[in-house]
């Protein structure tokens, strides 16, 4: 089996952790130019109203002294955190699951992602990536790419699975939500919904999905 080539997201959706969850071998991409409209800095949740997108503020490339024509990379990308943003998404958590079966359990877990500063968003991504991969108990090694391949052979390339605009073709099965009765149900939110709602479930749930 191909190893699967993945950005590291704001915790990533649904989508991204089935890749991840069937692989033998995940490799991040750490090479590439940023971009907007991507998990990147963003996720969606399920909320009373229905689906909520939480945005990472970021410092844009003229605040950094930078020239606006060039590409700025991801890993070079920065938070703005005079923007009380963790606190807000923290917030939203709190509304959105604490009737979930299983927010409280991670709960104390997840907390200090949002009380500690982040200088650059891709350190705060892998964290979080991290901490779903241990929520989901999955044994995993990820590698991280050294240069930037545009069409790389070896390797299955998902790496448009980072796109928050399009579900590329994926549709994840049912699973309880909190206010589906209200909503009906939301495929393909973040990684933290399916968390949230299913708990050691989540990882059976995951390989059972197509992609």
């Amino acid at each position: 089996m191909m190893p699967v080539l993945l950005h590291p997201s704001y915790f990533g959706p649904i989508s991204q952790w089935t890749a991840i969850a069937k692989a033998e071998k995940v490799i991040f991409e750490n090479e590439d130019n940023y971009q907007k409209q991507t998990y990147r800095n963003r996720m969606y949740i399920y909320d009373a109203n229905g689906r909520l997108t939480l945005n990472i503020p970021i410092k844009h490339s003229s605040a950094l002294g930078l020239s606006t024509k060039g590409h700025q990379k991801y890993k070079e990308v920065q938070i703005e955190n005079d923007f009380s943003w963790q606190l807000q998404h923290w917030r939203a958590f709190k509304a959105s699951y604490q009737t979930s079966p299983f927010f409280e359990f991670y709960e104390d877990e997840l907390y200090p992602l949002y009380s500690k500063e982040y200088k650059y968003l891709m350190d705060f991504n892998y964290d979080c990536m991290e901490f779903a991969a241990d929520c989901l108990q999955l044994e995993w090694e990820f590698y991280k790419t050294e240069e930037f391949i545009l069409e790389p052979l070896d390797s299955r390339d998902l790496r448009n699975l980072v796109n928050a605009k399009s579900n590329q073709g994926f549709e994840n099965t049912k699973y309880n939500q909190v206010f589906e009765e209200k909503s009906g149900f939301l495929p393909n939110l973040s990684i933290l919904d399916l968390i949230f709602n299913e708990g050691n479930a989540a990882l059976d749930y995951l390989l059972k999905q197509e992609l």
